[in-house]
């Protein structure tokens, strides 16, 4: 096979490698491209660029560079909507998953993202793998674009070229974390083209802490613009009959049962299930601001919450799992909606006996630890402690909302500890404490359950795609949550039959036993921290005469 080489342009003074021009352009906006008639403010359009650092720079230094280009009011709203934890970017998977998988599962709905190559390949990937099977727009971009505002123009070509009104209703763009960094100013796109809204989010991994979290971003820009539309005049109806009794919208993903279930548990109160958000369509948001009574079944949506009340909504919080969250839920819902006494009684009446049979006959025994990133994980916790449970400690990776109260007391009272904004390293300390017989967790937590020869379980696919509400829920994780227990006799075999191939860095069977470098590894870290103090005190000594 002939000798294949790789041509480079050229390479710089001191050996620096050059595949392109992109070092050569302008920094100071000097040629910047001239935007198109119908004038945008130039200086907002072609924002100063980010230095050094790129998607690699780091939380801090990337947010510093966000609010030096323009977007210091933007990240004081994340600030305060989404509260970092102990760990300053996101543990789990790219946040922006979260809002692009709420755009690909509504009607009529394009969606665009505009960020580094890499980031959208993997977002693509996985929205593709949980089945989206729906085209996901990209703008690509270079240094060139980026630093000169062009990146900004051909956004606004993409966002008039696919600006439909016989294919979308919404055009939904997003920027990640390098445009949102370098202030790229989706706010100063046209709100609508051709009768198609347009939808402009910023979900950078270094503001939105959580893809949980980062639907409600989506969600509370989408609630915002129905609303504004609905102040103005009349807005399209629902495609299904309308229904005369008062509805309570239910916010926050659920199982597609449980809405169902929630409708069972309100006809007897006169009340209906109203709309889910996140919607699976444009004109079901005005439905949703139109329920006079707002179920956050999942407490973190901050955004979507503050348009609720701006719209005049009351927001009851926890949900209707087991029997004492139902009782209790049905109690705040009917406060909120003013139902008789006499009625609310009888309601509670019809559902307490088939809840309590429900958890009679699938019990669960065993001490287990609970932790995931979906947002549901202490309601789920409720459900396994009232089936018969031992559940220790509940870490989920959302924040404490004064909507989560319900549930944080209902825990607490019954002696489980509850992090919220749980880190990794949280994690996996509760489940070295407390020995669990199950942890259900996210994957490395389950790994390092399987390691140890304990059963585990993955909270995303295995627990919270399941019906959690009322009747239906109450019995809906013993025979999984049994059966994982009781495999623990295979995991002890498992192990036995391995035993003695090593564990680490000397796994696998070695004709050389691997060297240990674990000290070594110490030993040049002690060199670090001492290298860091050093610095710090450097920093910190007094200077001048």
């Amino acid at each position: 096979m002939a000798k294949q080489t790789l041509n480079l342009i050229n390479t710089r003074p001191g050996g620096e490698v050059r595949y392109d021009d992109a070092a050569e352009a302008r920094l100071d906006n000097a040629e910047a491209v001239a935007a198109p008639v119908g004038a945008i403010d130039a200086e907002a359009a072609n924002p100063a660029p980010a230095e050094g650092g790129g998607c690699h720079a780091g939380a801090e230094k990337m947010k510093a560079q966000a609010e030096a280009a323009g977007n210091k009011e933007l990240m004081e709203k994340f600030e305060k909507d989404y509260p970092m934890g102990p760990h300053d970017q996101p543990q789990s998977m790219c946040p922006a998953f979260g809002s692009l998988r709420v755009g690909l599962r509504m009607k009529r709905t394009a969606t665009i993202l505009s960020g580094s190559a890499c980031c959208v390949y993997g977002l693509t990937f996985t929205s593709h793998f949980y089945g989206a099977r729906r085209t996901v727009g990209y703008v690509p971009f270079n240094s060139e674009t980026l630093v000169t505002g062009k990146l900004f123009e051909d956004i606004r070509e993409a966002v008039h070229d696919i600006a439909d009104p016989d294919k979308y209703d919404a055009v939904v763009i997003t920027n990640l974390c390098v445009p949102t960094a370098s202030g790229v100013p989706l706010r100063l796109l046209p709100k609508e083209i051709n009768g198609v809204r347009i939808i402009g989010i910023d979900v950078p991994g270094f503001g939105v802490p959580t893809h949980a979290e980062a639907k409600d971003v989506l969600a509370g820009a989408m609630l915002n613009y129905a609303r504004s539309e609905a102040e103005l005049g009349p807005v399209q109806a629902p495609d299904r009959e309308r229904d005369d009794r008062p509805a309570v919208t239910l916010l926050g993903e659920m199982f597609p049962a449980d809405p169902v279930v929630i409708g069972k548990l309100l006809e007897p109160l006169g009340l209906a299930a109203g709309p889910v958000v996140p919607t699976r369509e444009w004109r079901e948001l005005y439905a949703s601001l139109d329920s006079p009574v707002v179920g956050a079944i999942h407490p973190f949506y901050t955004a979507s919450i503050r348009e609720f009340q701006a719209a005049g909504r009351e927001i009851v919080g926890s949900a209707p799992v087991g029997l004492d969250g139902t009782m209790d839920w049905l109690d705040a819902i009917g406060a909120a909606t003013n139902v008789p006494r006499a009625q609310l009684d009888a309601a509670k009446q019809i559902f307490a006996p088939a809840i309590k049979g429900a958890l009679a006959s699938k019990p669960i025994k065993g001490r287990i630890t609970l932790s995931g990133y979906e947002g549901s994980e202490l309601l789920v916790a409720r459900l396994l402690i009232e089936s018969g449970a031992d559940v220790r400690y509940v870490g989920t990776a959302c924040p404490k909302t004064p909507w989560s109260a319900a549930d944080l007391e209902w825990l607490e009272a019954k002696g489980v500890e509850v992090q919220f904004r749980a880190s990794l390293e949280q994690d996996l300390a509760a489940f070295e404490a407390f020995k669990p017989d199950l942890a259900i967790g996210t994957t490395p937590v389950v790994q390092k359950a399987k390691e140890t020869a304990t059963p585990a379980l993955y909270f995303t696919n295995l627990i919270s795609a399941r019906p959690l509400m009322g009747p239906a829920g109450a019995g809906s994780l013993g025979d999984v949550v049994n059966a994982a227990m009781a495999s623990k006799d295979r995991f002890d075999t498992m192990r036995d039959f391995f035993e003695g191939v090593g564990s680490g860095h000397a796994a696998g069977v070695w004709e050389d036993m691997p060297e240990d470098v674990r000290t070594f590894r110490m030993k040049e870290r002690r060199k670090r921290m001492t290298a860091d103090q050093a610095r710090e005190k450097a920093i910190e000594a007094p200077t001048g005469c």
